[in-house]
């Protein structure tokens, strides 16, 4: 059945009275008649089966029964969203209904690039609000989220209301130190595995009269430039992809912050490659000063 949606008191003794936008739909464009049955959802949780009974500027119908969709989240998220450019807030409105978020609160902040009259906004928040609406419908929500009128950040910042878990979605927050961890782990276990292939080599050398020195050396130079070639050809084609990446995402929802890739970042990035390089070399190397020259001539 068609789906549609209605305000709380808008239902009366039974009775449903649809207002002007959802009459025009079912009248003009799905050419509905009386006695057509559809499901008429009250935003709150409820759905409403109802018979039409007049179609016009105002149909209205009288409920053949009710039921209350237990389909919500339990998780209740408020999404403050900093106003983009163009018409990108409304596919933000439509995917945050869809993804069931249960408020929307538009943010002015200071790299808010529209500039409006409030009774402008006003409007604007009408039209983001019959966004959720028709989103509602379309992925059978029976929860509309209210879109509030857009105010600047600070004002959203000082309602200060309780939640369980408040996060910030920044794209700097790629600076975080943890994020070199992956790369660092990832290099430690190649120059690990790298370093084992050869220890069998390594106690060769022993055997022929290299000291404990010149096998740490041997593997140190082997290490480092491994670790040189990884971090020459790695970060650089991380910081070109990472800024595609994000140009792409920027783009799709209006946001003017430039990507940035921290020096800082970059530099730890790096100590930390070479740390693990040299401590990485120091195992292996002292496993294979460890084996006797004869089990190393023995094993050839």
């Amino acid at each position: 059945m068609r789906r549609f949606t209605i305000a709380p008191e808008r239902l009366e003794d039974g009775r449903v009275v649809f207002d002007r936008d959802e009459s025009h739909h079912l009248a003009r464009v799905l050419r509905l008649r009386p006695g057509d049955t559809v499901i008429a959802a009250d935003g709150a949780g409820r759905e409403y089966t109802v018979r039409l009974e007049t179609v016009g500027e105002e149909a209205t119908g009288s409920v053949l029964g009710v039921r209350s969709r237990e389909t919500e989240s339990p998780l209740r998220i408020t999404l403050v969203q900093s106003v983009p450019k163009g018409d990108k807030m409304e596919a933000i409105v439509r995917a945050a209904t869809e993804l069931g978020v249960v408020r929307v609160v538009p943010a002015l902040t200071a790299r808010t690039i529209v500039t409006l009259e409030p009774s402008r906004w006003r409007d604007r928040a009408r039209r983001w609000q019959r966004v959720a609406k028709e989103a509602a419908k379309q992925c059978g929500r029976a929860v509309v989220p209210p879109v509030e009128v857009p105010r600047p950040y600070a004002d959203v910042l000082a309602l200060d209301e309780p939640a369980d878990l408040q996060l910030c979605l920044w794209e700097g927050a790629i600076g975080d130190e943890r994020s070199g961890s992956v790369p660092v782990a990832t290099l430690a276990a190649t120059l690990l595995a790298s370093v084992r292939r050869r220890r069998h080599e390594l106690t060769i050398l022993k055997a022929i009269g290299f000291e404990r020195g010149q096998l740490a050396a041997s593997i140190m130079w082997q290490t480092w430039a491994i670790t040189l070639i990884g971090v020459a050809v790695g970060i650089p084609a991380g910081i070109v992809v990472g800024r595609s990446a994000w140009r792409f995402v920027a783009d799709q929802i209006g946001a003017v912050q430039p990507a940035v890739a921290p020096i800082e970042t970059i530099a730890s990035i790096v100590a930390a490659a070479a740390l693990v390089a040299t401590v990485v070399a120091l195992v292996p190397a002292w496993l294979a000063a460890r084996v006797a020259p004869t089990t190393a001539l023995r094993r050839e």
